[in-house]
C-alpha cells in the first residue's frame, strides 16, 4: 500500500511539473509565440506611421484576448530592457485583428519603445478592457478629440461602420491637432464623410501659420440639437474640462482625459502620506500625483491606466485634502475613495495602503 501511495505521489508531481502553466507556455511558444494556456497575448503583424511621432500597430490576438467594446481601453504590457511596463491604450477591432495607435510622448518610456523600437513579430500582453465611454442606442453623436484622443473615436466610428449604423446615425467628429502632420487617420475619416452623408468630419490646426482656434463657444454653432445629442470628449485634461463646460446642455456627456494639469505655483513643498496598512509615513512633493510621489519614494504600488479610469490604484482616504489633477476639484472629506494616479496631496494624508 505504501509503495502505491509513493508511486501516486510521484505521478502527481510529474504531472504538475509537465502541465504547470509557465512550463507549458514555454514549450507552446516554441511552436507559436502567442500560444498560451492562460495569457492574453498578441503579435505585431504590421506597423505603419499614421502621423508625426504616431504609429499604428496591427495585432493578431490569441484566444485569451477579450476584445472588449468599442471605446474601451486595454492594459498593454511590454518588456523593455528586461522589465515589464504597463500602460493603457484604446484599441480598435478590425477584421478579427486589433489596431493599437500610439503617439510618442515626452519621457514616455512605453510610447517611445512602441513608436521607435517595436518590430513586426514582437509579442505584447493585453489585460482586461475597461472604460465607460462606449456606444449605446444613440441617434445623434458628437465626438470631440484632441491629439491622441482620436484613438477611442476611431474605435467608436469603426464599430458604427461595422454595424452599418453610419447610414442612420448623425455623427459629428471635431478633431484638434497642432499641425497638419499631427492628424492621424485624416484621409480615412474624410473618405467616410464622402461615403456617408450623416457623418461629418472637421479638423482644426491650432499651431499652423494660418491657425484655427482651440475649442471654444463658437464651435457650438456647428452642433445641431445639442440637447438631444450624446457628446464624447477625449484629450488633455484642459481640453476635456473645457468641453464639459461648453457642452453642459448635451443629453449625455462622457469624457476621458489622458494628461494631468500642470502644477500651480502655490503647490510647492512636501506633505506626509501615512500608509495605514504598511504602517509607513512618506514625504512626497505637492503638485504631482500621489502615485508618482510614492513611486519616487520606492513604495511598490498596484496601478493600471494612470489616467483615473481603471481604478486599480484606488484606495480609501481616511484623512487629508487632495486635488484632482484632471479637473482641479478639491476634496477634504474623510473616508472617500481616492484614485492616487490623478490626485495630488494638498495636506498631510492618511490612506489605506
Amino acid at each position: 500500500m505504501q509503495a502505491i501511495q509513493k508511486r501516486t505521489t510521484r505521478l502527481r508531481s510529474l504531472t504538475k511539473s509537465v502541465f504547470e502553466p509557465h512550463a507549458t507556455d514555454f514549450w507552446l511558444q516554441k511552436i507559436n509565440p502567442i500560444w498560451s494556456t492562460h495569457l492574453a497575448l498578441a503579435k505585431i503583424v504590421d506597423k505603419k506611421q499614421v502621423a508625426n511621432d504616431t504609429v499604428s500597430l496591427t495585432l493578431q490576438p490569441n484566444r485569451h484576448v477579450n476584445l472588449g467594446r468599442a471605446g474601451q481601453h486595454h492594459p498593454v504590457k511590454v518588456k523593455i530592457a528586461g522589465r515589464i511596463y504597463e500602460r493603457s491604450y484604446s484599441l480598435t477591432e478590425r477584421h478579427g485583428q486589433l489596431i493599437l495607435t500610439v503617439k510618442k510622448v515626452a519621457e514616455g518610456k512605453v510610447s517611445a519603445w512602441l513608436v521607435d523600437h517595436s518590430q513586426i513579430g514582437d509579442i505584447i500582453e493585453l489585460g482586461q478592457p475597461f472604460g465607460e465611454m462606449q456606444l449605446q442606442d444613440q441617434q445623434r453623436l458628437v465626438l470631440l478629440a484632441a491629439g491622441s484622443g482620436i484613438t477611442p473615436m476611431l474605435s467608436l466610428v469603426e464599430a458604427l461602420k461595422h454595424q452599418q449604423a453610419l447610414n442612420t446615425t448623425q455623427v459629428q467628429l471635431l478633431y484638434w491637432v497642432k499641425h497638419h502632420e499631427d492628424a492621424a487617420y485624416a484621409q480615412w475619416f474624410e473618405a467616410l464623410a464622402k461615403q456617408f452623408p450623416l457623418f461629418q468630419f472637421q479638423i482644426f490646426y491650432t499651431q499652423d501659420q494660418e491657425h484655427d482656434g482651440r475649442l471654444n463657444v463658437t464651435h457650438l454653432a456647428a452642433i445641431d440639437d445639442l440637447d438631444q445629442s450624446t457628446v464624447y470628449a477625449c484629450g488633455p485634461s484642459g481640453f476635456v474640462a473645457k468641453a464639459e463646460e461648453l457642452f453642459a446642455q448635451a443629453q449625455v456627456f462622457m469624457s476621458e482625459a489622458f494628461s494631468l494639469s500642470t502644477v500651480s505655483e502655490d503647490e510647492t513643498g512636501f506633505v506626509n502620506v501615512t500608509l495605514s496598512k504598511s504602517n509607513k509615513t512618506v514625504a512626497i512633493p505637492k503638485g504631482q500625483s500621489i502615485l508618482a510621489g510614492l513611486e519616487q519614494a520606492n513604495v511598490k504600488l498596484t496601478y493600471g491606466c494612470r489616467m483615473g479610469i481603471c481604478n486599480k490604484c484606488a484606495c480609501q482616504k481616511a484623512q487629508g485634502s487632495t486635488r484632482n489633477l484632471l479637473n482641479a476639484s478639491e476634496n477634504s472629506e474623510p473616508n472617500n475613495l481616492l484614485k492616487i494616479c490623478v490626485n495630488s496631496a494638498k495636506s498631510d494624508l492618511v490612506i489605506d495602503l
